[in-house]
This record gives C-alpha cells, sequence and structure tokens, in this order.
C-alpha cells in the first residue's frame, strides 16, 4: 500500500476547493503501475496492489451475482462517490438496482448500490472494516459483504440505520451465505474462496 499526499496548492487552479475530480484527474498523470487499484477514502488516497487470491474471489462473487444481476449492472473497481468529506471508492464488487441510473458525469450514483462486495488487502483492511464500512451504512447500501483471505471468514452487514449497520453475521470460508431475503436475492456459496 501507499498513501499518497496531494499538495492542496498545486490542486488549486480556479478555486482553492480540494474535489474528488481534480485529485482523479492528478492521480491520471500519474505514473501509477498496472495492477494497483486506487481509491480516495476520507481525502487520503490508498493504493495496493491487486493479487490472484483477490482476483478469484472477487470474480467468484461477481460469477454468482449475474444469476440475478445482468451485466450491465455489476462493477468491479469502478469510481463511486459516496456521502461524506472526499469519498471515491472503486469497490471490488458492486450491485446496482434495476431503476440505476447514471449521474450527469457518466458515473453511478451511490443511491442505487444494492450490495457492496470488498476483498480484504492487509494494509488496507482498517478502511474496509472502519471508514467504509460506516460510509456504506450512511449511504444505506443494504447489503456490505467482506471476504477476508486471511482469516477464511465472510462478513456480512445488513440493515443500515443511521449511519450503522444493525445486523452482522460471519462465516467460514467453505459455507453458505443466504443473502436470499436481502436485495441480492441468492445464496451465496464461498467453498471455492481461496486463502492468502
Amino acid at each position: 500500500m501507499t498513501v499518497i499526499e496531494i499538495d492542496r496548492i498545486a490542486m488549486a487552479d480556479e478555486s482553492d476547493e480540494l474535489t474528488l475530480d481534480r485529485m482523479f484527474q492528478a492521480l491520471e498523470k500519474m505514473p501509477v503501475p498496472e495492477g494497483i487499484k486506487v481509491e480516495i477514502v476520507g481525502g487520503n488516497i490508498f493504493m495496493s496492489p491487486q493479487r490472484q487470491v483477490h482476483w478469484e474471489i472477487t470474480l467468484d462473487i461477481i460469477e454468482q451475482l449475474r444469476t440475478t444481476y445482468p451485466r450491465k449492472r455489476l462493477a468491479s473497481d469502478v469510481r463511486i462517490d459516496f456521502p461524506g468529506y472526499l469519498n471515491g471508492f472503486c469497490a471490488d464488487v458492486a450491485a446496482l438496482s434495476d431503476e440505476s441510473v447514471k449521474d450527469a458525469k457518466g458515473r453511478w450514483r451511490y443511491q442505487d448500490v444494492e450490495f457492496i462486495g470488498e476483498v480484504i488487502s492487509k494494509r488496507t483492511a482498517v478502511n474496509d472494516y472502519g471508514l467504509k464500512k460506516a460510509i456504506y451504512a450512511t449511504a444505506e447500501v443494504p447489503v456490505y459483504l467482506i471476504a477476508d483471505p486471511y482469516t477464511g471468514r465472510c462478513h456480512v452487514y445488513t440493515e443500515p440505520k443511521e449511519g450503522e449497520y444493525t445486523e452482522e453475521r460471519t462465516s467460514a470460508f467453505g459455507k453458505e451465505i443466504d443473502l436470499s431475503t436481502t436485495v441480492v436475492g441468492l445464496t451465496l456459496k464461498t467453498n471455492e474462496f481461496p486463502r492468502d
């Protein structure tokens, strides 16, 4: 993981306001190596390398979601801006509602997100379990799944209320996760999730 601070003065072309668009534009000009995921969490830039285990779990989740979501309503590592101070997340998996529409800039709106799946990376796990979880709850994302290949466990958070998830379930890799009573409407199999 690399944390980069962008000089606010250098970014202030027309005003002093730091925005997600300006931060991402500056990142696009930087020599970020292939295979590096970049997110902005609370105004901080996080970069983490993608690993094969990470990809296998992400793809497994996407393949299972395809039974209830058309391809055009699924996203992986695609920027979605969330409420709060400078939160531009690129979730490992996002599933969007039937009514989802892109905003004026051509990006998915957080209001249309029904499911987020994050696969833990060691150095950014604190974001997934902490600030990002709180922001997803504030945004009222109905289902938030964390797959942790280091512990071999999945954590499912549902029923967001007042910035917190009121329901949490934990299960070991290999067990099924019943999401049939949620908007996702399926049972997620984890028997092929690899450990790291």
